[in-house]
């Protein structure tokens, strides 16, 4: 099953998107002179953003396949962001053919390049759903159409968190959280990174600034502001810890060479 959900293309290219900054990071070609601009900004005040970035890729890759590994075979990605090779159904179905992915994005230019999202392989299945993470009623339907909630769904955040605020009367950010793992199937997982000051408090204060001057809220959360997503859950070894750290490879062994990494991750089940 492949397609995606239609909806307005216009792309605001008078402000950055995270999305798009996140790309530039990454070496993409998929953003535009507003959104390099601030990824430059960010880089020269906050000199981790680019490590994080990949180290924030690195971490989907090794959580989806400890999803897979641990017989998941659905997926829901919430921030999919600009398709950067390997992509998450790419990860979930070289593990498991027959996974199913629904990816999640609310950037007019994730959707244009939505069929990038949606070659997975014969026995599997990729969806593209054009919403907001704000909105899990829509997001939950729509993935619904792809996805069978009464069995177990690995449901990925990465790198999204930071971007919600706590207020009860705005984004609400654990309810909302909450929200969507009360849909879960037991034995699903909730696969989360989140960048923190505890880590490098004098960068992130700087790129938070230039993240909120762009008109981007942005919401470092410590350690316990962090761990509390994952409440009622049953976290995976090795915890909540720095990115690099949560089940490394040897190619995450190397990168920690090149210094800290301000953001954490975790990976929990639904008992």
């Amino acid at each position: 099953m492949t397609g995606s959900e239609s909806a307005p293309t216009t792309v605001d290219t008078g402000r950055p998107h995270p999305a798009r900054v996140y790309d530039w990071w990454l070496g993409g070609k998929d953003n535009y002179p507003v959104d390099e601009e601030l990824a430059r900004k960010i880089l020269a005040a906050d000199g981790t953003a680019v490590r994080g970035a990949r180290a924030n890729r690195r971490f989907m890759h090794r959580a989806v396949r400890t999803a897979a590994e641990a017989g998941v075979r659905q997926f829901l990605d919430i921030g999919t962001g600009i398709p950067t090779e390997p992509n998450l159904h790419q990860v979930a179905q070289a593990a498991a053919a027959e996974s199913r992915v629904v990816y999640a994005d609310n950037d007019p230019v994730v959707l244009r390049h939505a069929e990038a999202l949606l070659h997975g392989s014969a026995e599997g299945g990729t969806r593209y759903v054009h919403a907001d993470v704000r909105d899990p009623g829509t997001i939950l339907e729509r993935a619904a159409q792809t996805l069978d909630f009464e069995r177990p769904v690995a449901l990925s955040l990465v790198a999204l968190t930071h971007y919600l605020n706590d207020a009860a009367d705005a984004d609400d950010v654990y309810g909302l959280l909450a929200r969507y793992v009360e849909r879960l199937a037991p034995g699903s997982f909730l696969i989360l990174s989140q960048v923190t000051q505890d880590l490098s408090p004098d960068g992130v204060a700087r790129a938070t600034e230039l993240f909120r001057r762009s008109g981007t809220p942005f919401h470092p959360r410590t350690l316990p502001e962090f761990r509390r997503f994952f409440d009622g859950l049953e976290l995976l070894g090795p915890g909540v810890i720095p990115v690099h750290g949560w089940r490394p490879e040897p190619e995450d062994v190397a990168a920690q060479a090149e210094g800290v990494v301000p953001v954490y991750a975790g990976v929990a089940r639904k008992p």
